[in-house]
Parts: structure tokens; C-alpha cells; sequence
């Protein structure tokens, strides 16, 4: 399990701080220019520089970063989520499955991408959740 913190346009320069207290290489970052057209979604010129996904691989964990766009609820202190990867796609379904149980679907199973099989769920506890089948696009 890794974990996901969003920030609100300033991930580029937490990143960097970050790296620098690990003393980690400089992270290679997407953009929300960077991805492709996604159907119904309009990016505004401010979100394009924004950062859409990075990673950094700290002692043994991935976490994960990424400014949230335009429109997007932001608040500080909750601005950390949950992020399971699993080349067993059923369990990814699983997981799904069980997850919505009394909680909130924000994104469901869909193919993106980065994946066949990605979704976003807040449980019924207000946790955050990224599952995303590892079919091997994002590598």
C-alpha cells in the first residue's frame, strides 16, 4: 500500500523539499498537460502546469504526489489518500467492491491511460481510495 498526498498547485515545490530531505534524485513529473484529451473534462490554461502525478520511493514506500485541478475540493489536513496497485485485476474488483460498501464512488472501474482497470473511492469512513490494476501501461 502507498500513499497519495495532493496539494493545491504547490506540489512542484514540496516535491522538490521533499527530494532534498531524503536526499532523493529530482522526480520525474507529469504535467495535466502532459496527458492525453480526457472525454468531459476541460483543463484550463491554470491547471496545465500543475503536477498530475509524480512519485518518490522514500525509505521502502512509494508516495505519490499531484496538485488537484480546478473545480476540485481541497483541504488541508485531508489531502493524503490511500493507493492499492495489484497485477491480479480481480482483486482490484474485489476490493472495489467492498470499498463502495457505504462509502462514495468518485471515479468508477474504468479503463484509463495508465490502466484497464482504475477507480477512486471515499469509504464509508471518509478515507480515500486509488485502485489501479498493474497491467504494466504506467511502466
Amino acid at each position: 500500500m502507498d500513499a497519495f498526498i495532493n496539494f493545491n498547485g504547490n506540489c512542484s515545490e514540496a516535491m522538490a523539499f521533499y527530494a532534498k530531505v531524503f536526499k532523493l534524485d529530482a522526480p520525474e513529473i507529469m504535467r495535466f498537460a502532459d496527458a492525453p484529451p480526457m472525454e468531459g473534462w476541460e483543463m484550463n490554461e491554470a491547471d496545465k502546469e500543475k503536477v498530475m502525478y509524480a512519485d518518490l520511493r522514500i525509505n521502502g514506500s512509494t508516495i505519490m504526489f499531484s496538485d488537484v485541478p480546478t473545480g476540485m475540493p481541497f483541504v488541508q489536513g485531508s489531502n493524503i489518500q490511500l493507493t492499492i496497485g495489484d497485477t491480479n485485476k480481480a482483486e482490484i474488483e474485489r476490493l472495489y467492491e467492498a470499498l463502495k460498501e457505504g462509502g462514495k464512488v468518485m471515479m468508477p472501474l474504468q479503463e484509463t491511460f495508465w490502466s484497464s482497470c482504475y477507480g477512486y473511492i471515499v469509504d464509508q469512513f471518509g478515507t480515500p481510495w486509488h485502485l489501479s490494476y498493474d497491467d504494466g501501461r504506467n511502466n
